[in-house]
């Protein structure tokens, strides 16, 4: 495909090092890193916390965050595993015993436990360079001095102020200073979050950086700060999206037992491609089954905005995500059959399923012959009407929240979350997709400033489903990154925000890029959408069925072409689908070329490099 006359921004290219993230100042941070003599897991963490302070509404200190990384020293891709499981007290029995038909969507009930913290700090004292204190100053810094708010926080704080101020008030006391709601583009100042990680640091004793280091994540999981959590997860009750005030069951114990973990990423082949995902814990291996279906579709000879391109690429979708209702869970507690679901035969007879019509139905594969079962679809619309509609929802991040009799219609209020990419003039890469401890979806902890996440709503509670809740095992999240090898060598670094959107936009992106021949930022700029095909992944879990939402981009012939072949067809504003932030390396000259783009949608997202 021709080069277009038009990017939104240029497609960055430097041979020192580039940075892509959701926010300009989290990609400024980073690159000040490695321009000071920081590599690129130094710079990421950095820019990972940064992200904390300036993306409150879609990250925060108690959130989690899944890593892929290539390691140029140990020339290999790892996975670093920052999802916190469920507490030890968390059942579906018990669930349902207080009367739940999902977990809530906001509250204490849903938390985890915080992944975040642990998995940053580990990724730093195993392949970093810098001390605690210099990759967490910056954030210190805006946090204690005050950071330009984005017209989305202060979005998210009107869409929850009434519950703030009635029954969260802690929360009140962080996000309504003087007890108004902040104006978009003014200094925001979360001083409690300053002085935690303030007092994080002058407690972290050590004789070498590393031990440095381990006083942080001890006193982070056994220390003041599971304390603090313990004692407000314990002994406070509030007001829930059940209508109910509820407590909370995280405990120290559940903070003291937990690590984050490496692990080794699930890849697939595309072409002169190898792309690497987290594990079935993640919703990654979803990516991978579509781009092993999408294998035997005649992709490269499609045009990007064509509908033959848009329905081939919805369609199988709609089949891995099925797959993923019916078969992930936690690898720990449940035996997936990963293998079978990304092997070449499977995805042939799953793109045997992908016909010249739209697909109206969920329809899950039996991988390895056995037979697929899905949860309690209805279990949605149960939640919904026993909610107090006056008390929020799962993720109430994107818009302010609608009637509740337009609850159902889940891209009204669908959240999401922030992404980094990073690479270093060394070759190594980092992707990172921190979510969670949403300033919305759980009330501040007193004397920490900052939520917790509220995951724990991605389970189910019908019993032996893979997404079953049980003590100690994770939720499925949707947080994928994902990174790539071209020819077996380290190329490129990538995610997006977005949910259940993320392994959609990114799958479209790739393609566009790697079959269609278009370059980093074309690839990103270009008309974007996503499908609702399944119950969502938050609360209430509502269930769409072949419905394509398409950027207002897309010509009118080809809208018409969809619905013709019998999708649901939304259309959105021009420039709505996709959120993607992507680094790639390359050998040239004896060194490394290096590149980098951003998304334009929002207007935030940043690449930088030189």
């Amino acid at each position: 495909m021709a080069q277009s006359d038009f990017t939104t921004r240029p497609e960055i290219r430097g041979t020192f090092g580039v940075v892509s993230s959701t926010h300009w100042l989290a990609s400024q941070v980073a690159m000040a890193v490695l321009e000071r003599g920081g590599n690129a897991f130094d710079a990421a963490v950095a820019g990972g916390f940064m992200l904390q302070i300036v993306e409150p509404h879609l990250n925060g200190p108690g959130g989690e965050v899944p890593i892929l990384f290539w390691s140029e020293r140990e020339r290999r891709m790892r996975a670093l595993c920052g999802q916190g499981p469920a507490p030890a007290l968390a059942s579906a029995a018990w669930f349902r015993g207080q009367g739940h038909s999902l977990v809530p969507g906001i509250g204490l009930l849903p938390a985890v436990v915080p992944g975040a913290f642990g998995a940053w700090l580990t990724m730093l004292r195993d392949y970093g360079t810098w001390e605690l204190r210099e990759v967490l100053q910056p954030a210190i810094d805006y946090a204690r001095n005050g950071f330009p708010l984005v017209p989305r926080i202060v979005q998210a704080i009107v869409a929850v102020q009434a519950l703030f101020r009635s029954e969260w008030p802690t929360s009140a006391d962080v996000w309504l200073p003087g007890g108004r709601v902040p104006h978009p583009g003014e200094l925001f100042r979360a001083p409690a979050t300053a002085a935690t990680y303030e007092r994080l640091i002058s407690q972290a004793k050590g004789g070498n950086r590393e031990a440095r280091i381990d006083a942080a994540i001890d006193l982070w999981y056994r220390g003041f700060v599971a304390r603090a959590i313990d004692d407000f997860y314990r002994n406070a009750e509030v007001r829930d999206c059940t209508g109910q005030r509820n407590g909370g069951l995280l405990r120290y114990d559940d903070m003291a037992n937990w690590q984050a973990s490496y692990d080794e990423p699930v890849t697939a082949q595309y072409g002169r491609y190898t792309l690497a995902k987290c594990g079935v814990w993640s919703q990654g291996p979803v990516f991978l089954q579509q781009i092993g279906m999408l294998r035997h579709q005649d992709i490269a000879g499609l045009q990007a905005d064509s509908p033959e391109f848009v329905h081939r690429v919805a369609e199988a979708a709609k089949l891995a995500f099925a797959d993923r209702l019916a078969w992930y869970g936690d690898p720990v507690h449940v035996d997936v059959p990963l293998d079978a679901l990304i092997s070449d035969e499977y995805a042939r007879q799953r793109a045997a399923l992908i016909g010249a019509r739209a697909s109206a139905e969920l329809r899950p594969g039996s991988p390895g012959g056995q037979a697929p079962r899905l949860p309690d679809l209805s279990a949605g619309a149960r939640a919904l009407a026993q909610a107090d509609t006056r008390f929020g929802i799962g993720e109430p991040t994107f818009a302010p929240l609608p009637p509740a009799e337009e609850w159902a219609s889940r891209e009204l209020f669908v959240g999401d979350t922030c992404h980094i990419d990073v690479i270093d003039r060394h070759g190594n890469m980092v992707a990172a997709t921190p979510s969670g401890g949403w300033l919305s979806s759980s009330p501040a902890v007193p004397g920490l400033g900052f939520a917790i996440s509220t995951r724990l709503q991605m389970s189910w509670l019908d019993e032996g489903l893979p997404g079953t809740v049980a003590p100690g095992k994770r939720p499925c999240t949707t947080l994928s990154p994902g990174l790539a090898l071209r020819d077996g060598e380290p190329y490129m670094a990538f995610g997006t925000p977005g949910g259940d959107q993320q392994d959609q936009w990114t799958v479209a992106f790739f393609l566009r890029h790697a079959a269609l021949g278009m370059n980093l930022q074309e690839a990103i700029d270009a008309p974007s959408w996503h499908i609702d095909h399944f119950p969502g992944s938050f609360w209430p879990r509502s269930t769409t069925l072949n419905r394509v939402t398409a950027e207002s981009r897309f010509s009118e012939a080809a809208l018409q072409a969809l619905r013709a072949a019998g999708h649901e067809v939304r259309v959105g504003p021009p420039w709505s689908e996709g959120r993607i932030s992507v680094c790639t390396r390359e050998s040239a000259g004896g060194g490394l070329l290096l590149r980098a783009a951003a998304n334009p949608r929002g207007m935030q997202s940043y690449a930088v490099g030189r």
